[in-house]
């Protein structure tokens, strides 16, 4: 659906099964226009074709359409993904076609090809486009009631202090032609930032009198100033520029999305470290500022997550650290053995 203004008055415009609908909202204020809009929507929707006759596949075009500028790029491939090749069968099926019998057998068929645990992942997205139609009246609600499949936790790999700055050389080494990995891999290391908010990281959003840095590009569009640590202050300097992209590749151009793996997995085998990615290097980010005594809603704040169990969820355990309070607690406690 279109929505445009001819002089004060808001107009709209949309096509159905091939016919064209436009009209007057008679409405100046544009809240008010998308309101007779949607209603005019739905009453030639429920006109022309009975109430759930909308397929799959076009009401995930229209998600798309209507959430280009709503989500993250990462989440709107993930759907694309989702319409293009992962329906099994569910595309051509009308809303009130999605039996939990079809759904399931969907989800089967999606698990024989693909790790188990994606497969919550692909409901998810599912769910998504049916609580969206629900939402819109679509359908009275979500068609299929399937629980999620319980997957056994894997420990995360987190970056080992003690070998941090073996991994950066090898890191550095492996970047000698460009140094856009070793780049954006400090940046996520020193400050957090997602693979993706390095690649959009400017030069102008440092401040450099007061050593912070303000990501005017994420996921969740908010603007946090993080501090920069000392080394990481080092690190830029002499690179430092006027203005422009901070990660760039050999031409200067924007890099591509997964541009570190390569030169994270060449560091992983140097050092042997197991399955560190940039994600998980966020990760050790969150972990080492918790295990330095930071609150969670500090981390939480400097990760910029809207809910703490965000935050947590991304945190390890550190055994050691229990040791030790295990140890200082036994002391206090006389429980500990008594040294000659």
């Amino acid at each position: 659906m279109k929505l445009f203004r001819v002089k004060r008055i808001w107009h709209y415009r949309f096509q159905l099964d091939g016919k064209r609908v436009q009209r007057s909202t008679h409405e100046t204020n544009q809240r008010r226009a998308e309101v007779v809009a949607n209603k005019a929507w739905r009453a030639v929707c429920e006109s022309t074709r009975p109430s759930g006759a909308k397929t799959l596949k076009e009401l995930g075009k229209e998600w798309m359409t209507h959430h280009e500028l709503i989500v993250s790029h990462a989440y709107l491939r993930s759907m694309d993904q989702l319409l293009r090749l992962h329906l099994y069968g569910l595309a051509p099926l009308r809303l009130d076609e999605l039996t939990t019998p079809r759904v399931e057998a969907a989800m089967l068929m999606h698990r024989s090809t693909h790790a188990q645990s994606s497969t919550n992942g692909w409901l998810r997205l599912l769910k998504v486009l049916a609580r969206w139609a629900v939402r819109r009246h679509l359908i009275a609600g979500v068609p299929w009631e399937i629980r999620t499949v319980r997957i056994q936790k894997k420990p995360r790999p987190i970056l080992p202090l003690s070998v941090t700055t073996a991994w950066l050389d090898a890191v550095d080494v492996y970047s000698i032609r460009s140094r856009a990995a070793a780049v954006a891999v400090r940046l996520m290391f020193g400050l957090g930032l997602r693979e993706s908010e390095t690649i959009t990281a400017r030069w102008e959003w440092i401040d450099w009198e007061r050593c912070t840095y303000t990501p005017g590009c994420t996921k969740g569009r908010e603007a946090v100033a993080l501090p920069m640590p000392a080394w990481l202050v080092s690190y830029l300097a002499p690179l430092r520029k006027t203005g422009g992209l901070i990660v760039t590749n050999r031409r200067g151009c924007a890099c591509c999305p997964g541009f570190t793996r390569r030169a994270m997995r060449s560091a992983n085998v140097r050092c042997d470290v197991q399955g560190l990615t940039a994600h998980r290097l966020r990760g050790t980010f969150g972990t080492l500022l918790s295990e330095a005594g930071i609150p969670v809603q500090t981390v939480q704040r400097l990760m910029r997550h809207k809910d703490p169990l965000t935050t947590i969820g991304y945190l390890e355990v550190n055994v050691d650290l229990a040791v030790q309070a295990q140890q200082t607690i036994a002391r206090r406690t006389g429980l500990a053995p008594t040294t000659d």
